[in-house]
């Protein structure tokens, strides 16, 4: 128990760190993009905003102190779990994200799920069988080469203007989910189906499998219950990438389907300068990928001792 407990401190003390680059990145942009940040609160150049409305902004937040103490201040806030106001909506960031997290969650998650389940089928049908693994190369290849947006326009066009069985546009019940999730998938899949085919293959020669077929064991029983544990371990390192994937493509794909979610989040932070928004998505985006991470790195241990064993 005690080399588990120093796993998780080491983590957990990267984790900090991790959200302390994140936060540091998040204000540097903030600091690093042109123009007056109270003019900017006060809606942008067209406002007209008067000086009187300008130095009360500048005062309301803290513009007027050194960037130094900005930084201090906004270290001790993000300390306290507060994410600041929202410029343009005038709420707090908290509960602008917190509103939009469901859609985009909803979105990860079935796309997480669809893309291992496509790739473990490709895998297990295609390991072993030149003429079958060749074609999914070519399938693979196309959806890896592909970019979200292009698939879920070309989804989009066939599946709901021409054959209908999608609606085009929103995110009410299951059958909005279904192309958005397929759009980020596919390319998710493309690779996870090439790394857990590689490590189905390898483990297919092992003298385990040579063992269980002198046995009489079936070989899609082999495949199944056998060689594809032993092939899980590359899956579970590419998740790590698989994360960033989908944290990338929601933004798109939320966009493209007219979806809400944080991708429009960001989309109208980033056109309306709304840094507080933009830092709130960013450090939530690090502190999912770091405990994300962790799960991983527990999930080794179980998969194979033998990897827990050498990182204690």
């Amino acid at each position: 128990m005690a080399p588990l407990a120093l796993r998780l401190s080491r983590r957990l003390a990267l984790t900090l760190f991790v959200l302390w680059g994140a936060a540091t990145l998040a204000f540097a942009g903030m600091r690093l993009v042109p123009g007056d940040p109270a003019r900017i609160i006060a809606g942008g150049v067209q406002a007209n905003a008067t000086p009187e409305v300008l130095d009360a902004i500048r005062d309301q937040y803290g513009l007027r102190e050194p960037v130094g103490v900005q930084y201090v201040l906004f270290l001790g806030r993000l300390l306290r779990a507060d994410l600041g106001g929202s410029y343009q909506l005038g709420r707090p960031v908290s509960s602008v994200i917190g509103e939009q997290l469901g859609p985009t969650l909803s979105l990860a998650a079935g796309a997480a799920l669809l893309g291992f389940c496509l790739a473990v089928a490709l895998a297990l049908l295609t390991a072993g069988r030149p003429r079958a693994r060749a074609i999914s190369r070519i399938l693979e290849f196309c959806s890896i080469s592909t970019p979200n947006f292009w698939i879920g326009i070309l989804l989009l066009a066939a599946f709901s203007f021409r054959l209908r069985w999608f609606p085009v546009l929103g995110d009410e019940g299951a059958a909005a989910l279904v192309l958005p999730c397929a759009a980020l998938a596919l390319p998710i899949a493309g690779v996870l189906a090439q790394v857990t085919r590689e490590g189905l293959e390898r483990a297919l020669d092992q003298p385990f499998a040579l063992t269980a077929r002198s046995r009489g064991a079936t070989e899609n029983r082999i495949r199944a219950r056998h060689a594809l544990r032993h092939a899980a371990l590359p899956v579970l390192t590419l998740s790590g990438w698989v994360l960033g994937e989908l944290l990338a493509g929601t933004v798109v794909v939320e966009t493209v389907f007219a979806r809400q979610g944080l991708g429009h989040v960001v989309v109208a932070a980033v056109r309306g300068r709304d840094f507080p928004v933009v830092t709130g998505v960013v450090v939530l985006s690090a502190l999912t990928f770091s405990l994300i991470n962790i799960g991983l790195d527990l999930l080794y241990g179980l998969v194979d001792p033998r990897v827990g064993e050498a990182a204690a």
